[in-house]
């Protein structure tokens, strides 16, 4: 079931891919559990997070950007108020947050700047991707940081949060945080070495599996109950965020973060845990997404030049190139982008809003910050944001 074998051309490609996600990825999110972060919920445990600075300052010598999406906030929270047991009420569990995440940024900071790494937080809600405008305004920040050598880590802003907007799980959120930076893995270290055919805590036949689908609905059925006291995910939080990265492309490995050297030796292409396979490869599935679940704002004319770079030479689109805009949008909407006869060669996502579309086209990329007083982007719509029709 679960293990079935990969059948067909693509699912053969996306196996292949698979062997070793990290080894042969360029931009990987590293997620880790509450239970890792604090030690159990004994508070933060600056061994283990110093370890992992020195992985991932590794992984950077590879050549490699890294995201970490971090728990622990409410968890740390918790041990400075003295709370034994995680409250339900959502205003004590913010307040935990609040409390939390001031340690948990310090100890981040310290612990990997020891290893020459610099860091940013960065705390999420879903709005935050859920909303075209920032959801590229995000998308910008991070690959900024990457592109400067920083190492961002991110947090679902339980601060702030309610029942209506909160992700639910940091699984979740490192499944949408690797769809919003294109990145080609996504691990999440937990406290079990992987998906087990059982619970091993309760079953010593459970039998770990290491190489799956992601999105086989057989997964979900095996995958079992709720988590730690400490942590609000479980083993069915990971399946399901599996599924969610493999929509976006990318494969999801599933291992213990007590594993010596874990993000080491995956990126040597060991095999360790349970390996989600995605079946469409990242940049397909991105192109895809952005050509079926975009509802358009309105669109861009271009000239026959910009138009050719754009087909013939896979460039992005810079305002130079454009000669006409209709309809009114704002920055992260979808727009149409024509030919010069009005026929539609792509579409994308667009950096800028309409009225200052009108003022930058026909204009160098140089010469937006002195027209606009700001420059979001060198590109109107960058190519990864761009898919042809």
């Amino acid at each position: 079931m679960a293990e079935r074998l990969v059948a067909g051309p693509g699912e053969a490609d996306a196996a292949d891919a698979a062997a070793a996600p990290l080894r042969d990825g360029r931009r990987i999110v590293v997620k880790v559990g509450s239970s890792l972060v604090t030690n159990e919920g004994r508070g933060l445990d600056e061994r283990a997070i110093s370890l992992w600075g020195r992985q991932i300052a590794e992984l950077r010598g590879l050549g490699k950007e890294v995201v970490m999406v971090s728990s622990g906030a409410v968890a740390e929270g918790m041990k400075r108020l003295g709370w034994a047991k995680r409250p339900k009420a959502m205003h004590e569990l913010q307040a935990a947050a609040a409390v939390g995440q001031m340690g948990l940024a310090q100890v981040y900071e310290t612990c990997f700047r020891a290893h020459g790494l610099g860091t940013a937080q960065v705390l999420l809600t879903h709005d935050d991707l859920a909303d075209r405008k920032r959801y590229l305004n995000a998308r910008s920040t991070l690959l900024a940081l990457l592109e400067l050598g920083v190492v961002p880590i991110i947090n679902e802003n339980d601060t702030v949060v309610t029942d209506e907007i909160k992700f639910g799980d940091n699984d979740t959120l490192g499944a949408l945080v690797a769809n919003l930076i294109d990145a080609d893995a996504l691990v999440i270290l937990t406290d079990q070495s992987g998906l087990f055919t059982a619970d091993p805590r309760r079953d010593p036949q459970a039998r770990l599996l290491e190489r799956v689908v992601a999105g086989d609905p057989a997964l979900e059925a095996i995958a079992g109950g709720a988590g730690s006291s400490i942590g609000r995910g479980g083993m069915i939080t990971k399946v399901l965020a599996a599924k969610r990265a493999a929509s976006s492309g990318a494969h999801t490995i599933v291992a213990s973060g007590r594993e010596a050297d874990v993000l080491v030796r995956l990126a040597r292409g060991e095999a360790i845990g349970t390996r989600f396979i995605a079946q469409t490869p990242r940049m397909a599935a991105r192109k895809q997404w952005l050509a079926d679940h975009l509802q358009l704002r309105g669109a861009v004319r271009l000239d026959a030049g910009a138009a050719r770079a754009l087909v013939a030479g896979g460039r992005s689109l810079l305002p130079i190139g454009v000669t006409d805009v209709s309809g009114e949008f704002e920055r992260g909407e979808a727009v149409a982008i024509r030919d010069p006869e009005g026929r539609e060669i792509a579409r994308g996502l667009i950096n800028y809003s309409s009225s200052e579309t009108r003022l930058i086209m026909r204009r160098p990329s140089s010469e937006i910050e002195a027209i606009l007083g700001f420059i979001e982007e060198p590109e109107l719509v960058h190519r990864d944001n761009l898919v042809l029709r």
